[in-house]
C-alpha cells in the first residue's frame, strides 16, 4: 500500500459509521451527500482527514503542526483535534471562496489554537 493509503485506512478505521459507504463502489459513485438532509458526506469527511494529516506531515501552513498537536493534546484525541481542524479548515475554505481570495493559513491556524485553548 501506498502511505496515503494507509493512513486513509487508518481515519476510515475510525469511522465504522461510514463503512458501509466505503464498501459499496456503485452505491457510493450515484449517491449525492446533502448536507441539507443533515448527511456528512463520508468521502469530503475522509478527505479533510487526509488533508489535515498532509498539513501537518510538511507543516504547511507554517504553525499547523504545532496547532493541531497542542489541540489534541488538550482533547486527549487526535481524532477529535482532527474533527475540530476540520471545522477551522472548511470555515477557512468557505470564506476564501466567497471573498474570491487565497485561503488565509494564518487565520485557520488561529482557529485552531482557539479551539486548543477553551474548554
Amino acid at each position: 500500500m501506498e502511505a496515503i493509503e494507509t493512513i486513509a485506512a487508518q481515519w476510515m478505521d475510525e469511522h465504522p459509521e461510514y463503512q458501509a459507504d466505503f464498501a459499496d463502489v456503485d452505491r457510493a459513485l450515484s449517491t449525492m451527500y446533502e448536507a441539507t438532509e443533515g448527511r456528512t458526506n463520508p468521502f469530503l469527511h475522509l478527505s479533510m482527514h487526509l488533508s489535515i494529516s498532509e498539513q501537518c506531515s510538511i507543516d504547511q501552513p507554517r504553525g499547523i503542526r504545532q496547532a493541531v498537536e497542542l489541540l489534541t493534546h488538550k482533547r486527549n484525541s487526535l481524532h477529535q483535534a482532527h474533527h475540530e481542524a476540520m471545522e477551522c479548515l472548511g470555515t477557512m475554505l468557505w470564506e476564501s471562496q466567497r471573498a474570491g481570495r487565497p485561503p488565509d493559513g494564518d487565520a485557520y491556524i488561529a482557529c485552531v489554537q482557539r479551539h486548543a485553548t477553551k474548554d
